[in-house]
């Protein structure tokens, strides 16, 4: 699992996966998201800029994210 530290309260999902490279636009993270790709806290997520808080964990082909604010 890998911890993904953010310096405000909560970050959108959208662009959890951009700041992580997982994906190459913003365009591509709203499809992935739309398909039913993602989950967050074992769920799958097709709200494309869910926030996501301290201990929040989103999981997307095959990257575990947990959540962890400063």
């Amino acid at each position: 699992m890998n911890i993904v530290e953010i310096k405000d309260e909560s970050i959108e999902l959208n662009k959890l996966l951009k700041f992580e490279g997982l994906v190459e636009s913003g365009g591509q993270a709203k499809a992935l998201i739309n398909e039913g790709y993602v989950m967050v806290n074992d769920d799958i997520c097709k709200v494309v800029r869910k926030k996501l808080f301290d201990g929040d964990v989103v999981e997307f082909n095959g990257h575990i994210m947990k959540i962890k604010t400063n």
